[in-house]
């Protein structure tokens, strides 16, 4: 799986949200920005697009900002991942069940399906919440434990 810079800078940015406004504070995008090294026109897009999806609310003005529009507890990475980029797996912008594959190569649909339903055990189940509080699921945690996982391949 790939992750584009501007999903790994919209999650980055939603962790900065949840670990400074659990209170309902509104964060100025600027703090936003420089706490996790975004460029700030690159965030404020990121920011509309998570606004639109229902992630993030704003307010304007001098004494506006951004927070998350629902706690952190029920934002998932996935959520974050699917109002960038769209769903979590496709296959040359297909998704999986709708692909039509035929003789040797019809089993790679199952494949494929498996790759998502893999993606989404972890996706699905980390929260910004998790994040925040450094207390990832403990599955998602023994999936990092496991030796192989950290070597490139």
């Amino acid at each position: 799986m790939r992750i584009s810079a501007k999903t790994d800078y919209a999650i980055r940015a939603a962790v900065e949200l949840a670990a400074r406004s659990s209170d309902g504070d509104l964060v100025k995008a600027e703090t936003v920005a420089e706490a996790q090294r975004i460029p700030l026109r690159f965030l404020l897009t990121i920011l509309s697009e998570l606004r639109h999806a229902g992630v993030v609310d704003s307010r304007r003005g001098q004494d506006g900002g951004y927070r998350l529009a629902r706690p952190a507890a029920t934002v998932a990475v996935a959520d974050i991942i699917r109002a960038i980029d769209g769903p979590l797996a496709n296959v040359a912008g297909t998704r999986p069940e709708a692909l039509e594959l035929s003789g040797s190569a019809e089993p790679l649909r199952e494949v494929w399906i498996s790759l998502r339903s893999s993606i989404r055990t972890v996706l699905e189940h980390v929260t910004l919440a998790d994040i925040v509080a450094r207390d990832l699921p403990a599955d998602v945690t023994a999936l990092a434990e496991k030796p192989d996982a950290w070597v490139a391949r």
